[in-house]
């Protein structure tokens, strides 16, 4: 297995040649030196918490991506220096507050800083995506995402796992009829978020692009662990495989 390794991204798997390509956009909280010295005026406990990254998702998405012999393209900076899930236009590209939590080295940030930002870390972490898509043959494009069981003031959240697509529904349909098979999950059905976001990494790689696609999110608690992340990494796998088999993909 090779690797690659840029300051915004991780390339896991380079050699892989399946079909499958994992993604994970929220991979890492880390603050690199170029973006206030490194620390964004956060305490430590928020730069811990879902705000700054998907807490047990990159345990997943490489856990995923060794079952089904896929690449892994990571991002390597914290969602609050600059959300490589969003377009370059969207306002919540650089959050100023978040949950509950104002993040001081963003408030009043410059259109020239956003650039910054934006050529450091969210365009090279987008063509690496880009560089390994192009270089499969109808690619399948797997997101890997976690969430928050409950948001500050808001009810908790039921699901174990959801499927978030827009209108390509291709992959998305059968992998959520699958997963209500296991039995055991309380699923999402574009929950707990809506799959339609233009000009998110979804739309940006498969929507606008025509690839099959979907992102997957789990609740956060369940995967803390190193293990739970390596268990939910090998069934999502399996699940995943299986929906290949019976549907026309």
């Amino acid at each position: 297995m090779t690797s690659k390794m840029g300051e915004a991204f991780t390339l896991t798997g380079a050699d892989r040649t399946g079909r499958w390509v994992v993604t994970c956009d929220h991979a890492s909280n880390a603050v690199p030196s170029e973006v206030a010295n490194g620390d964004l005026g956060l305490p430590r406990t928020d730069m811990e918490r879902h705000i700054a990254y998907d807490v047990g998702a990159m345990g997943v998405a490489l856990a995923l991506g060794e079952a089904l012999s896929a690449p892994v393209v990571a991002s390597t900076f914290s969602r609050l220096v600059i959300d490589p899930n969003r377009g370059e236009d969207d306002p919540t590209l650089l959050m100023q507050v978040y949950d509950g939590s104002i993040i001081p080295a963003n408030r009043g940030a410059t259109p020239d800083e956003i650039e910054r930002r934006l050529e450091l870390f969210h365009r090279p972490y987008h063509r690496t995506v880009a560089e390994v898509l192009d270089a499969r043959e109808d690619p399948l494009i797997i997101s890997i995402h976690s969430f928050t069981p409950q948001f500050v003031g808001r009810p908790p959240r039921p699901w174990h796992v959801g499927v978030l697509y827009a209108e390509d529904r291709r992959l998305a349909v059968p992998l959520i009829d699958r997963l209500i098979v296991e039995g055991d999950l309380c699923v999402g059905d574009n929950q707990p978020y809506s799959g339609h976001l233009p000009g998110d990494a979804m739309d940006r790689h498969g929507v606008q692009a025509g690839r099959k696609h979907v992102l997957i999110e789990v609740r956060n608690d369940l995967i803390e662990t190193p293990g739970q992340q390596d268990v939910w990494g090998k069934r999502l796998a399996r699940v995943l495989e299986d929906t290949l088999a019976h549907a026309d993909l």
